[in-house]
């Protein structure tokens, strides 16, 4: 499960798949959405698309529906009986030879309540997508119990064999723990050593043992596009000393870097080895300031090198049952929801950099990266993209799904559906703010 997806993902062709791929499984899921709740609500699909352009594949299904597959995988459509075009905006001119009934199984001529359960459930079924992987996770490698109970011990430099799964930590440098949380906030508080004396409960019974510091300057994950990333630095690497300063916690790791306010830092860092024990490198990176989202609300601004840091060992598992996977599955795609529209709202009041908002290149290099690190971390960048999508989707602009909703709100109060005047007009400017939008975005990736 940790092994790469394709070797040498860092190249462009890589990259490029990588994204091909990711784009190809959300947009056929999002366009799954329309067309199915459409079938359910009556109203018949001439064409579902994956991609534009010359047609690759292609086949006529029962339902009287071409299914294909085009050559610039860069999208898709679901083109319904009577549309104009794929943007569903307008009829053409079979609709006006239909009878009431053949013009009922339309876009056009569909009831309200039918048009917008078609419309919004493309959006919905990304949330689902994003809420079946995240729960799925969850139902596979169990939720992590609160009591601060030993599971697999990491690998550390100087490994110290005195703790074994299924240990339950009491105390630390006689600091009572209750909770894994516990055991993080004391680990945030302690001077920082190469280890601690630890109480521990052990086939019932108490025992005093030396064990590693509780939050080791260990890179649980390296955040791919990120100083550590460029660089090479992996997963389970351990920085052992910052320009000559042996450094021994995470925290500590984390006060020096941004003690440098963005000043080149000299890494000394210990990476196992296949075959065991590890080696020693040295690296030198720059810090990036980022503007991250606070627990109370807002952004602030750190330097980061771009890795993320744990306790010394995996805690231990329970298994989440399915609703407790569900559960978890609809709070991860909240937080991501939650957590765009934060940076976006402050992205537009100028309270934090616009470098925070990616383009089609920065995302298609993200796709790449994650992929290099495994089909776990891959499916996963999956299901954040897939929720980052049907959220935009949402948005109440012309030309996306969430500017029709808004024009069948509007045909619900006033009982008649906008002018198409007033319709093309209100698309045309869709159209150009999202092409602005994707030009600011893309001119983004190349300047920040």
């Amino acid at each position: 499960m940790d092994a790469s997806l394709i070797p040498q993902f860092g190249g462009f062709l890589w990259t490029a798949v990588a994204f091909i791929v990711a784009l190809s499984i959300i947009v056929a899921i999002h366009e799954y959405g329309h067309y199915i709740v459409g079938r359910w609500c009556g109203i018949k699909a001439d064409v579902f698309s994956i991609g534009f352009g010359p047609i690759i594949f292609s086949r006529m299904d029962k339902h009287g529906t071409r299914w294909q597959v085009a050559a610039l995988p860069l999208g898709g459509y679901v083109k319904f009986r009577g549309d104009a075009n794929a943007a569903s905006v307008g009829a053409d001119g079979s609709v006006q030879q239909m009878t009431p009934e053949e013009r009922a199984q339309t876009m056009t001529g569909a009831s309200l309540w039918r048009r917008s359960a078609t419309v919004l459930a493309g959006p919905v079924f990304n949330f689902i997508l994003s809420i079946l992987i995240f729960g799925g996770f969850a139902l596979m490698s169990g939720r992590t119990v609160d009591e601060p109970v030993i599971g697999p011990l990491k690998l550390l430099p100087e490994e110290v064999v005195t703790l074994q799964p299924g240990d339950k930590v009491l105390a630390v440098a006689g600091i009572e723990v209750e909770t894994l949380a516990d055991l993080a906030t004391t680990a945030e508080a302690l001077e920082p050593s190469p280890t601690l004396p630890y109480v521990i409960l052990r086939d019932g019974q108490e025992m005093l043992v030396d064990a590693a510091f509780p939050m080791p300057a260990r890179a649980d994950a390296v955040m791919p596009r990120s100083a550590a990333w460029d660089i090479g630095m992996r997963p389970g690497d351990v920085i052992t000393a910052i320009d000559g300063q042996e450094i021994h916690s995470f925290n500590a790791l984390r006060n020096t870097v941004a003690a440098g306010e963005g000043a080149p830092l000299g890494l000394t860092v210990w990476r196992p080895t296949e075959g065991g024990g590890g080696e020693e490198l040295e690296f030198t990176l720059t810090p990036r300031g980022q503007d991250l989202p606070l627990d109370e609300g807002g952004f602030e601004r750190r330097w980061l090198i771009g890795v993320n840091g744990g306790l010394f060992f995996e805690p231990a598992t329970e298994s989440a049952g399915p609703i407790g996977a569900i559960s978890y599955g609809v709070t991860q795609t909240y937080e991501v929801i939650s957590s765009s529209l934060s940076a976006l709202g402050h992205i537009a009041a100028q309270k934090i950099s616009v470098c925070n908002l990616s383009g089609p290149v920065g995302i298609a290099q993200t796709a790449g990266a994650v992929a290099s690190q495994g089909t776990v971390s891959f499916i996963w960048f999956i299901a954040v993209l897939s929720a980052a999508v049907g959220m935009l989707n949402l948005f109440p602009i012309p030309v996306l799904d969430g500017g029709h909703l808004v024009f069948h709100a509007y045909e619900g109060v006033r009982g008649k559906p906008p002018s198409d005047t007033a319709v093309r007009i209100l698309m045309t400017v869709g159209i150009a703010m999202m092409l602005g939008l994707m030009v600011f975005a893309t001119w983004n990736d190349f300047t920040c």
